[in-house]
């Protein structure tokens, strides 16, 4: 067997570095974070060839005493923690002392710094295979650079693994976007090749604020995003969420930050995912721009080389946290919450060729009638007519008879919705019966008391509302806007009689581990509340006695083990009600009004008032969109109106 010996300190910081510096992005983040923890509030950064030839970080923090130069380098040494109470409760970005050590050992670094009291600068830099520390006199103002000269040089298996260098800039820029994002009250400028690509002053006011996230996540972003701020239990949550109407189809433009740091966190993303549950398309993502405050003692940060992740002290905390304030935002949300977004957007596209509505990123002339995520609106096809009511084929999802219907409308009080036999019913009124109005004509759209949906002038071919507003026309889906306001009164009478439980004749058996065993034995209770009854009946055995009396149809198995999978990794779970919550979505697909039912003037301007006063009233129960904008700018566009 080799002799056990003792590695060269720059063999050891390479090895170190494989886990700090995987690319020029990587560099960066790790000194401009230095900078943001030195008090800088003027950060610039220079690279060239991507960052694999130079990356120039210029502060204007508190900067680096001359004594303290040779230590700097070292692995281990850092100013930021002296003690395990310390790491315990970090509020600075670094606290480590690895970064620069790394970083010199895989490129030509000079730091170079002053301090306030010191007259004049001094710089530093590693050389040899015992990386000794050369300090010699420079000219600098107060604050450090810092600068990383041909990265892997003496690494060249390393370097085979850099992508091309467009790649590798996107990566370092998307890293500056993060740092200009989590620190508003710091400047920030970014060039590449001589050039400046961000130039980002200090934000102090909230219109600063507002304009950073335009400039850094573009314009659309901010006009159709939701502003919260919600504290609770020693946790503040604040920053941007974006109207379901402009999600995405990957998720590109998500950031949350915790105390400043930008992390990656599945705990948050589900309960993220959970907020937007059923207010989202299919398969799309939701955008948001988040910032969490929590005492740092009560989360680690040291749980993941890069720092992206964390873990929370209280998980459950701070997922129910998130879940409620984020879903009780999105639920506040009313039409005239989209039109800040839609006539913006009309605004942004003044500059388009007359009549031509350019789509993003297709060069194509569209006429865009909806604001979602800068793409036309697509008609209901397949599934989605069916579902809407464009043949009389039943909806694919799940099947059910129709006895089961009406069984479940009666416990909820009769009325209210009507069955698939039946004629369709707006809510509050009996089956096959349309909300009563006050005869005469609507008023004049644009008065001091206009609504947001303004007044039904019209319906066309029998699918859509046409509304007259001040702002210009309203287009409405009548069947995708009664589905959802059905579906969140058949929720709402749900939660009021709460979830019945129902005895199944023959107990289902599950094979399951120990641990899932041990899980629903000690979380019995919990199981009770969500109308399962579950009895641990060996050591790796359950026993499911009780179901949802709404779910009686459902696949118990796959269900019960849903639910302990969810409880595993994020201490509760949220399946019972998310299957329940689809059979009622389905039920109101059902119960609403078809296509093809002629509405009188009254009753859409009936729909319309409903919609106004309900909770997601923008999207149907499978994220469609319900209604749109087409604005006068945009009309008076189409026909070259003021030309």
């Amino acid at each position: 067997m080799p002799t056990i010996r003792l590695l060269s300190p720059r063999l050891a910081n390479q090895i170190a570095a494989g886990e700090v510096v995987e690319r020029p992005a990587s560099i960066v983040k790790e000194l401009v974070e230095n900078a943001l923890d030195a008090g800088a509030r003027r950060v610039d950064v220079e690279v060239e060839q991507g960052g694999v030839k130079l990356i120039r970080v210029r502060d204007d923090g508190s900067g680096i005493a001359e004594g303290d130069l040779p230590l700097a380098l070292s692995r281990h040494a850092t100013s930021k923690i002296a003690s395990l109470d310390d790491l315990e409760a970090v509020a600075s970005l670094g606290f480590r002392g690895e970064a620069l050590a790394s970083i010199s050992s895989v490129s030509r670094l000079t730091l170079t710094s002053r301090t306030e009291d010191q007259e004049a600068a001094s710089r530093v830099e590693a050389e040899g295979r015992d990386m000794d520390a050369r300090i010699t006199p420079a000219a600098h103002p107060v604050g450090t650079t810092v600068e990383v000269r041909d990265l892997f040089f003496n690494t060249p298996a390393r370097r085979k693994f850099l992508r091309t260098e467009k790649t590798e800039f996107n990566h370092l820029e998307e890293n500056i976007r993060r740092q200009a994002l989590s620190r508003f009250d710091t400047g920030f400028t970014l060039r590449h090749n001589q050039k400046v690509v961000q130039n980002l002053r200090p934000a102090t006011s909230a219109l600063d604020k507002e304009r950073r996230i335009g400039s850094l996540c573009g314009q659309k972003f901010i006009d159709n995003a939701v502003v919260i701020d919600a504290e609770a239990t020693g946790l503040r949550l604040w920053g941007w969420v974006a109207l379901p109407t402009f999600s995405r189809s990957q998720a590109d433009l998500q950031y949350f930050f915790v105390n400043g740091r930008v992390i990656r966190d599945r705990l948050v993303a589900h309960a993220v995912r959970q907020a937007y549950r059923d207010v989202l398309y299919n398969n799309r993502h939701p955008a948001f721009v988040l910032y969490l405050e929590v005492d740092p003692a009560n989360v680690d940060v040291n749980v993941h080389p890069t720092k992206h992740e964390v873990r929370f002290r209280d998980g459950r905390l701070v997922h129910d946290f998130i879940f409620r304030t984020l879903h009780k935002a999105l639920a506040d949300v009313r039409p005239d919450d989209h039109f800040r977004g839609a006539v913006a957007q009309s605004f942004d596209r003044e500059a388009s060729a007359p009549g031509e509505v350019p789509a993003a990123g297709t060069g194509q002339p569209v006429h865009q009638l909806q604001p979602w995520n800068g793409q036309p609106a697509m008609p209901p096809s397949g599934d989605d007519r069916a579902a809407d009511g464009f043949s009389g084929q039943p909806v694919p999802q799940q099947e059910w008879r129709a006895s089961d219907q009406m069984a479940f409308y009666q416990s909820l009080g009769g009325g209210g919705v009507a069955t698939q036999q039946e004629p369709a019913a707006f809510p509050g009124t009996a089956a096959g019966a349309m909300p009563e109005a006050q005869p005469g004509p609507a008023p004049v759209a644009g008065g001091s008391e206009e609504p947001p949906l303004g007044y039904a002038i019209a319906q066309l071919h029998g699918i859509y509302i046409l509304a007259q507003t001040s702002a210009g026309m309203i287009v409405v889906d009548m069947h995708a806007a009664h589905e959802r306001i059905t579906y969140e009164r058949m929720k709402l009478a749900l939660a009021e009689q709460d979830l019945k439980s129902q005895p199944l004749l023959v107990p289902v058996s599950l094979a399951v581990s120990q641990k899932e065993a041990a899980l629903a034995e000690t979380h019995g209770d919990e199981l009770q509340q969500l109308g399962l009854q579950v009895e641990r009946i060996g050591p790796e055995t359950l026993a499911v006695r009780q179901m949802p009396a709404l779910l009686r149809g459902a696949d118990t198995e796959q269900l019960v083990r849903d639910v302990l999978s969810d409880l595993i990794e994020h201490g509760q779970s949220d399946r019972v009600e998310a299957v329940t919550h689809e059979l009622l979505g389905t039920m109101a697909c059902h119960g609403s009004v078809r296509a093809n039912h002629q509405l009188t003037i009254p009753e859409m301007n009936s729909l319309l008032r409903d919609m106004e006063a309900t909770e997601r009233s923008g999207q149907c129960n499978h994220g469609r969109p319900t209604w749109t904008l087409v604005t006068l700018a945009e009309l008076d566009k189409l026909f070259l109106r003021g030309r």
